[in-house]
């Protein structure tokens, strides 16, 4: 493992304006030139909205080849939530797209029925694990955050016996009435999986009338605060240091006494 720099872009999403969300969020992006991964909000092109027709785009749409030049321009992973339609069902889906242009891609497993997105979308059923530098990467979408079986830091069979994942990250619209649980559960995920943890959440209001406080954080795998940002548009970088990370696992190795278990996806 080497060391990752890692950019969170905290923007305030233009309501159902995807043009608009290009052009503003490629000039933050482009700010984060140098980092190795950036990271951008939930629903970065649209706002969390469960008017699918009007903001739904398909995996051949002008989104994902933006983001895919993107990626290519700056020279490093970036990765973020669109609302993508396939076989006439639209999903949350998250893209980790490599400075090749090449992606991966995970589709949000829980979906926030308070606000009916689970009568609109379809959920995932995959956990997705990625590559950097050495690290092992969980890329998630908000409302996933609060779900540990699914976030549970497995042991693996091979690789000495060490840990699935390094480093998770959540993509957020997590409005600001329920800023403490957001704050709490980033830092939760990151003590009980041994694992940083990185959120980006978006700021601003949205065409509901919802306020966000942004609080994209980094945490490390005892719960401390790396970064905290407050409820303005930034882009913070930061530098994770695999060492503690490795240090903390061998002298305080709580994953050796997890629970064995099995999760069905349906």
């Amino acid at each position: 493992m080497q060391t990752l720099k890692i950019s969170l872009v905290q923007g305030a999403t233009r309501w159902h304006d995807a043009p608009a969300n290009r052009d503003y969020y490629g000039a933050l992006v482009r700010q984060a030139k140098g980092s190795d991964l950036i990271v951008l909000p939930e629903t970065f092109l649209s706002g969390f909205s469960n008017d699918t027709r009007a903001s739904a785009e398909t995996m051949d749409g002008e989104g994902v080849a933006w983001l895919r030049a993107l990626a290519i321009e700056v020279g490093a992973v970036v990765c973020g939530s669109l609302a993508i339609r396939e076989d006439g069902i639209v999903y949350n889906r998250l893209l980790w797209v490599r400075p090749d242009g090449s992606f991966a891609q995970y589709d949000k497993r829980h979906l926030f029925r308070m606000a009916g997105e689970h009568t609109r979308y379809g959920g995932g059923s995959e956990r997705l694990v990625v590559e950097l530098k050495g690290w092992r990467i969980l890329p998630q979408v908000c409302y996933d955050l609060r779900f540990p079986v699914w976030l549970r830091n497995r042991r693996l069979a091979s690789a000495g016996g060490g840990m699935d994942y390094d480093l998770a990250i959540f993509v957020a619209n997590w409005p600001a009435p329920r800023r403490q649980p957001w704050r709490t559960l980033l830092r939760a995920r990151a003590i009980e999986n041994l694992s940083y943890v990185a959120g980006v959440n978006r700021v601003g209001v949205d065409g509901n009338e919802l306020p966000y406080a942004g609080d994209s954080a980094v945490i490390d795998p005892v719960g401390e605060p790396l970064v905290e940002l407050g409820a303005q548009e930034q882009v913070v970088t930061v530098m994770l240091d695999p060492a503690p990370l490795l240090a903390h696992r061998e002298r305080f190795p709580a994953w050796m006494d997890a629970d064995a278990f099995s999760l069905d996806p349906d």
